[in-house]
């Protein structure tokens, strides 16, 4: 599709063939998880139900915590993405796993969505999720929280998707030297390729940017 778009002519064929005659392979994925039917959560109801595909908006967010290593330690990522267009609408970066670290991510998806409608926000059972705070926070800005069943990644999978391919794509196993140049090239990842840049079969083979774009 890139090349298309400037102007080459070309098909995934011919694009096959010439990987294969200069030895280029595509990166896989992860091992696949093991699935675990947990039980549901007593904090808030499974609401969202593996129901990915949404034809709005700012109906329903995503939202979920991965690792990054560095030299100095781990460094925590939390983000949103909004369902309509894979987009991440909030992120936040710390060295810590406290609340704050997933409220931060949150409060900046509401500052740039400013949602006028109750919106769907889907979670694993993480105690970040589970706090007092973020129930007032979701209370306060008229957000329904829902929550996977314990243990069962694809009751999220979405979330789980996004941070495959920032680690497929950007990270490549490698450690970074300080937390600092992590949350330069992680920021970049986002707000520069996969928003604005990377294309999802799930969206045409548009970008969540242009998707929005489009659809507008």
């Amino acid at each position: 599709m890139d090349l298309k778009e400037t102007g080459e002519t070309c098909g995934k064929h011919r694009v096959h063939r010439i990987m294969k005659t200069n030895n280029i392979k595509a990166i896989h994925g992860y091992k696949k998880p093991r699935v675990v039917n947990g039980r549901p959560s007593i904090l808030a109801p499974n609401t969202l139900n593996r129901e990915f595909k949404v034809t709005t908006p700012d109906t329903a967010w995503v939202t979920d915590i991965t690792y990054i290593r560095t030299w100095q330690g781990w460094l925590y990522l939390a983000v949103v993405l909004d369902l309509f267009s894979r987009r991440v609408v909030g992120w936040s970066m710390k060295p810590t796993l406290a609340r704050e670290i997933v409220l931060d991510a949150l409060m900046m998806a509401v500052w740039r969505r400013k949602p006028t409608s109750r919106v769907l926000v889907h979670s694993d059972q993480g105690s970040q999720y589970g706090s007092d705070d973020w129930r007032r926070f979701c209370h306060h800005h008229n957000l329904e929280p829902s929550m996977s069943r314990r243990g069962n990644c694809w009751d999220n999978a979405v979330a789980e998707s996004f941070f495959s391919s920032l680690k497929k794509e950007r990270i490549k196993k490698r450690i970074y030297k300080t937390r600092d140049i992590a949350r330069a090239d992680i920021f970049d990842y986002i707000e520069v390729f996969y928003n604005r840049n990377r294309r999802h079969s799930h969206l045409g083979g548009l970008s969540p940017e242009a998707f929005e774009a489009a659809s507008a």
